[in-house]
């Protein structure tokens, strides 16, 4: 396993990215990087091929051709390259998926103790942590089912930061969520990035965008069509394609 050759070493490189599913290039050449305790926002139509980036990067697709590196490991077909990465890298996803016979508390502990080899105290000390730094310290002891979906999320942020990731990838979070659910998710992720969390986020969500991103990437047919600071991205985009996009989202 070789390191990316850099003095400064980027949290995430991928270069020249190709995701095909039978005849559909789903993600077409897309390279980018991610830096160290930054937060990178994808947002694109549905179909654009900015999930399949995401999912890609902890190899739960499969790329068809290109290079994925995280934190200076090179991702391929090796087991022990893959679950290097796996390991340090936090998956929150548009679903829950979290088990329902176990509380919230056992949700956060279980991948602890089977991946990281915590014993139980240790486990339960460091959910109980991640619970209150999610906010909702007293739902420990509640199942699923007696979680709103805006709490479940958090349990689900919670679950996937107390493997301590190097980086956490979103993949549209709030999009499972009523209206009214999706502040308490944003403002706990509003708060990772303040802490330096490095972050990739897929989301509809203009307003997070352009508050918590330092650089944003917009995406359609597979192809990055613009990548730009969230200033010059909502005031100034240089794409005809981008500027018809946020009229679609914005207006």
């Amino acid at each position: 396993m070789g390191a990316v050759p850099s003095a400064k070493q980027p949290m995430i490189v991928i270069k020249n990215l190709v995701k095909q599913f039978g005849r559909i290039d789903a993600v077409n050449g897309v390279s980018l990087r991610v830096e160290q305790g930054k937060v990178l926002v994808i947002i694109g139509p549905s179909g654009s091929g900015k999930s399949t980036v995401l999912r890609c990067i902890n190899h739960l697709e499969v790329p068809t051709s290109g290079e994925i590196w995280v934190d200076g490991i090179r991702l391929t077909h090796n087991h022990k390259d893959i679950n290097a990465i796996r390991a340090e890298v936090g998956m929150v996803f548009q679903q829950f998926n979290l088990f329902p016979h176990l509380t919230a508390l056992e949700n956060i502990m279980l991948a602890q103790k089977v991946v990281r080899k915590r014993n139980r105290d240790e486990s339960e000390r460091v959910a109980r942590r991640q619970l209150e730094r999610v906010g909702i310290p007293e739902k420990a002891d509640n199942y699923p089912d007696q979680l709103s979906g805006g709490q479940q999320q958090r349990v689900a942020i919670a679950r996937a930061l107390a493997m301590n990731p190097k980086v956490m990838l979103f993949d549209e979070p709030t999009s499972a969520l009523d209206p009214e659910m999706i502040k308490e998710v944003l403002d706990v992720m509003q708060e990772l990035a303040k802490e330096g969390m490095t972050m990739v986020v897929v989301t509809h969500e203009m307003g997070f965008a352009r508050n918590a991103a330092d650089e944003i990437i917009f995406m359609d047919k597979g192809l990055i069509v613009e990548q730009n600071s969230p200033q010059e991205f909502f005031s100034d985009p240089r794409e005809e394609r981008t500027r018809a996009f946020l009229n679609q989202i914005l207006r």
